[in-house]
């Protein structure tokens, strides 16, 4: 089945659990409802694949399939809404699961002294000991400040090497899902004083397919993809997935220029015939053992979904249409997440069996 193919229907029985509940895991900043959104539409629309259907999502169940083991999302703050939606979606925003801070045993530091964040979060649910966790890394790419006591220090961007985390840590994990986007342009790179590297030698870009950012997106996203490609044909029982870009839909201008999407309507309707790809990470997983979570197509549609204005730090003029209201969108990812699981888990007990 291919879940990217299909259409939006209203359903009366989500959402899938209630953000202002499932605050142990949702930041509030991204539960629309605690930020002052007065409609809810949003959170009623569920994903029908065509031709077949998404199983039913039930946290228990996935926890027992996952049971001793360890997700991790390594990627950036849309990577770190899937997370956040896994875990609610799980609980279903109920206190009723216990699930401990494991972040020490990753060095996740809960005040970090330069960030305005921890670099990641772990829980590991007792009664199964599973563990899902998030790794913040906007490039994916083996970041190391020239001077590693000043935060303010340019850094040199590995372009063919996969984050420290990673490389520390996979051996530990049994699902690596990863994601990057939306800091591949020239304003992030520039602000992050990242120099880009390859080989261990800084890029000269002049004259070089390195001064497109778009190039130099393509090349990282495809070498971590094949490091993981690696890792798998290391230890088969190991699962990769990158998840496609999230689309944006800033209207009449971008985030910083008075675009907006809380005048957005949702598209209720068949979309299977529209397109809407990313084709970069399709390209990034070919011939690979790592699975795309195809998102880009279905989530273009639901424009009204975003925070737009209902933000933690809300300001005249200033929008968010990158990042979703929680519940919502990023519930379907991993519902289609989990029935891609099930499908490949069910396909190699077939082939155990013939």
């Amino acid at each position: 089945c291919d879940y990217s193919k299909g259409k939006w229907l209203n359903d009366s029985n989500r959402p899938l659990y209630s953000g202002e509940m499932c605050s142990q895991f949702l930041s509030s900043m991204w539960a629309c409802k605690v930020q002052g959104r007065k409609d809810f539409d949003y959170e009623k629309y569920r994903w029908q694949p065509q031709g077949c259907d998404l199983p039913p999502f039930d946290g228990r169940v996935f926890l027992s399939r996952w049971k001793n083991k360890t997700i991790a999302f390594v990627g950036d703050s849309l990577g770190r809404q899937q997370f956040q939606s896994l875990l609610c979606m799980i609980t279903r925003g109920k206190d009723d699961m216990v699930a401990t801070d494991a972040g020490q045993e990753y060095g996740f530091d809960k005040r970090p002294t330069w960030s305005l964040r921890p670099n990641g979060w772990a829980y590991r649910f007792t009664e199964t000991n599973t563990t899902i966790l998030f790794y913040w890394s906007a490039s994916l790419c083996k970041i190391k400040l020239y001077n590693a006591t000043d935060p303010s220090s340019a850094a040199a961007m590995h372009l063919d090497r996969p984050v420290d985390f990673l490389k520390r840590n996979v051996a530990r994990m049994d699902l690596v899902i990863l994601n990057t986007g939306h800091h591949w342009n020239s304003g992030k790179i520039n602000g992050n004083k990242w120099e880009m590297y390859v080989g261990g030698k800084k890029v000269a870009l002049k004259g070089s397919r390195f001064a497109s950012v778009s190039y130099s997106h393509q090349f990282a996203v495809k070498k971590v993809v094949r490091w993981l490609d690696r890792q798998i044909g290391a230890r088969p029982e190991l699962r990769g997935v990158l998840t496609a870009l999230s689309p944006r839909h800033f209207m009449n201008g971008d985030w910083n220029s008075g675009g907006r999407c809380d005048n957005i309507k949702a598209f209720g309707v068949d979309v299977s015939n529209r397109p809407s790809r990313d084709v970069l990470s399709e390209e990034a997983v070919a011939n690979t053992r790592v699975e795309l979570l195809n998102i880009t197509h279905l989530s273009q549609f639901r424009g009204e979904a975003h925070l737009s204005r209902f933000t933690a730090n809300a300001r005249p003029g200033i929008q968010d249409c990158l990042h979703w209201c929680l519940p919502g969108v990023p519930d379907v990812w991993n519902e289609i997440l989990n029935a891609q699981l099930l499908a490949r888990k069910e396909r190699k007990e077939e082939d155990e069996v013939l």
